[in-house]
């Protein structure tokens, strides 16, 4: 086989994943996760259901595809940050930066409205809502420990990296809810959210609440 041929191979392959991923994706969210086949999806794209499991292990892997496309993406992003970046500096640059670059990978598979949508059923449904949440841990773990390994730490030994990254997951699960739940929904919108919450991450653990925003953190507290 030819590179070209090869080349031209991998790309038809792509586009079949492709056009299984979004198909599965329309179908969950307008018939119901619990309620579409395999074989239904399979024949809407025109191919086997043995063709389908080349691509994805189950049902429940090609629901989490988009997901997965956009973790690895931060992942990606976080291995790239410059070795000085304190933690928190290098996942907020990490997770900017993937906002910056992923709209285009995600709407070359499916339109950002569906992805969405595929977070409102992902919520609706238990059974997607476990994976989903077993799904975190999973990737907060990574995060851990690529974050000890920048920092040379043993992540058994030393509690910092999963504190850090425990208090910036629990903000990207926020800023993601308010995204779904907001009227723009652009790419745009959701690196705005991030930027707003995670500015917030530092007066919110370390700052006085009662204080009116924008006082002078060295002003004396007259309160009694």
């Amino acid at each position: 086989m030819t590179v070209g041929q090869s080349g031209l191979r991998e790309r038809k392959k792509q586009r079949t994943r492709d056009a299984l991923m979004r198909t599965a994706l329309e179908l969950f969210t307008t018939r119901g996760y619990e309620e579409t086949t395999v074989d239904e999806i399979a024949g809407a794209v025109d191919v086997s259901q043995r063709t389908f499991f080349r691509y994805f292990a189950s049902k429940e892997d090609v629901a989490f595809g988009v997901q997965e496309m956009v973790e690895a993406h931060f992942l990606a992003a976080l291995r790239d940050r410059p070795a000085p970046e304190p933690p928190f500096e290098a996942m907020r640059n990490a997770v900017l930066c993937a906002w910056d670059t992923i709209g285009e990978a995600i709407t070359e598979v499916v339109p950002v409205e569906l992805y969405l949508r595929t977070f409102q059923v992902i919520e609706s449904t238990p059974a997607l809502l476990a994976v989903h949440l077993r799904r975190a841990m999973e990737t907060d773990e990574a995060i851990v420990r690529l974050i000890a390994e920048r920092e040379g730490l043993d992540v058994d030994a030393d509690p910092r990296p999963r504190v850090a990254v425990a208090a910036f997951g629990g903000v990207m699960r926020i800023t993601g809810q308010m995204w779904v739940r907001g009227e723009d929904r652009s790419m745009e919108a959701i690196r705005a959210i991030t930027v707003a919450y995670l500015d917030q991450l530092g007066p919110a653990l370390a700052g006085d609440w009662r204080r009116p925003a924008g006082d002078d953190a060295d002003a004396v507290d007259a309160r009694p």
